[in-house]
């Protein structure tokens, strides 16, 4: 039976078909962590279902070839260690390895390559991939000396996020360089350093500044894995802005179709509300553990409903998926324990 995937896309259901994959693995791009601070178990749903995909594939005989980001430079990373009087570096270092001890309790894959933002290789790309967009026209810099990518110059933005473009407003507070913007919808390619980014900063031919969280992706996953992607994943937050511009700046930049299938995960919920740092209603894996549990049980609670469907975290939740994971155990040590004593009946023709 052939695979099926619904593409965030075309908002269909879609029979997979990679590219080539007698001649080459498939490729498969993942948001990984922000490391300003320890990811959540919200986040680790869409790490876990992006997993359980892997070994999929690979179950039915596909290679896979796997990259996952790490972001390490934004402005919560860049606040975060201001705040603690810490270098970048040193400060989102002790995020990288919290989230690899927790990956593991949660018994997930690594991935083939973790790309850090932060790796000069991958900035000089950034700013390669930025001059190119300006030569293009699909970008330019504004008075207060940031990159931003022309929305208006790409005809398919919107697309993922199946919205009209001529209906983008402003929501929220109005932001400093709004009025600096050809376009409100356009986003920041590279930002011009300020005093608030400390010592943070990459010489650039726009001045020193740093690269824009979109343009990280893109740079990273192209030069990973290159021009096209068969699977791009991640969690519906993600769909826009960030999707929708890397799909953007990518496809502006080569002119060919940038990923193949969308894949995102909906949000784990705590009471029926969004699981959010910001909301201060979330839970680690640690705190998961510390109530006694174990990590193949919080997984297994987390693999319970259909990945584009929310699910809402109980302690009875878990209780639950104790009780399944209990059940299935004794199933198998019964099976194991008749496959050794040979006593298996078989039908009679």
């Amino acid at each position: 039976m052939p695979l099926q995937l619904f593409n965030t896309y075309s908002r269909q259901i879609e029979e997979f078909e990679p590219r080539d994959p007698a001649a080459r693995p498939i490729r498969m791009y993942t948001c990984g962590p922000t490391v300003y601070s320890r990811a959540h178990i919200g986040n680790f749903r869409a790490y876990i279902f992006e997993d359980l995909l892997q070994r999929h594939l690979e179950l039915r005989g596909y290679n896979v070839h796997r990259v996952m980001n790490i972001t390490d430079v934004e402005d919560k990373t860049i606040r975060g260690a201001r705040e603690a009087s810490a270098p970048l570096q040193n400060f989102t270092e002790q995020f990288k390895e919290a989230f690899f001890e927790d990956a593991h309790t949660l018994r997930i894959k690594r991935a083939d390559e973790y790309p850090a933002a932060t790796d000069q290789r991958y900035i000089d790309r950034m700013i390669d991939m930025i001059s190119a967009l300006i030569s293009k026209g699909l970008a330019y810099q504004a008075d207060d000396k940031s990159v931003y990518f022309r929305i208006n110059k790409f005809p398919n933005y919107g697309k993922l996020a199946h919205f009209d473009l001529t209906q983008l407003r402003s929501t929220g507070r109005v932001k400093h360089d709004e009025y600096d913007k050809e376009h409100i919808g356009d986003f920041a390619l590279w930002k011009a350093w300020d005093e608030a980014d400390g010592d943070v900063k990459w010489d650039s031919p726009w001045g020193p500044g740093r690269p824009g969280w979109h343009i990280e992706c893109s740079a990273m996953s192209m030069a990973l894995l290159g021009d096209h992607i068969d699977i791009h994943c991640g969690g519906v937050d993600n769909i826009f802005p960030h999707h929708e511009a890397e799909i953007a700046q990518s496809e502006g930049l080569t002119g060919k179709k940038f990923v193949r299938y969308w894949l995102h995960c909906a949000h784990l919920l705590v009471d029926n509300q969004k699981m959010a740092k910001s909301l201060g209603n979330f839970y680690t894996v640690p705190d998961v553990v510390a109530k006694g549990y174990t990590g193949r049980e919080l997984r297994y609670a987390l693999l319970r409903v259909h990945y584009r469907v929310p699910l809402n975290f109980t302690w009875e939740g878990m209780n639950e998926a104790r009780e399944s994971l209990g059940r299935i155990d004794e199933w198998l040590a019964r099976l194991r324990q008749i496959a050794k004593s040979g006593n298996v009946q078989r039908p009679t023709s």
